[in-house]
């Protein structure tokens, strides 16, 4: 019997399906893993934009994580868009609680459209709590400028 990777990705839902959970769920499957999945909010958006955001109760997604780890368990987590401080200290006391060692974090912080997805507040706590966590941080050029407090605007400013 064929044993496939355990992935959990933790995100926003995106209504239009061309991002956060929706697009996670479709990369892991394509990669040939087994995708679950813990919902942080759920957006109302579509190829034009986020017109609303809906913040899923935490003790909802503690259940949902807890429920997926203790059972499926995770082999890897990917994370997404967390909007609030306690959102990130919650994600970060599971992946303790779990030892989960393989941790993606993709700290989505504005949408494409330019919908800011993340409170101000939980940019420290992603820094200080959920960074150290994890092994591959993926931001985009924005998410990065956010994260280290500098402008990039040529490969030359990576150096900084």
């Amino acid at each position: 019997m064929k044993k496939y990777n355990r992935v959990l990705t933790i995100a926003g839902s995106d209504s239009g399906g061309g991002a956060r959970i929706q697009a996670d769920i479709k990369a892991i499957s394509a990669m040939g893993c087994y995708a679950a999945s813990a919902i942080t909010a759920i957006t109302v958006q579509n190829t034009i934009g986020v017109k609303a955001v809906h913040p899923v109760p935490l003790d909802i997604l503690e259940g949902q994580i807890d429920a997926v780890l203790s059972d499926i368990g995770a082999d890897a987590i990917k994370i997404g868009m967390l909007h609030s401080s306690e959102v990130v200290n919650l994600v970060a006391e599971m992946i303790e609680k779990y030892e989960i060692r393989n941790v993606v974090l993709d700290p989505v912080m504005v949408s494409t459209s330019g919908h800011r997805l993340i409170e101000e507040d939980a940019v420290e706590v992603i820094k200080t709590r959920l960074m150290p966590l994890a092994r591959v941080v993926t931001p985009n050029i924005p998410e990065a400028e956010i994260l280290s407090g500098c402008s990039i605007s040529s490969e030359d400013d990576f150096d900084e």
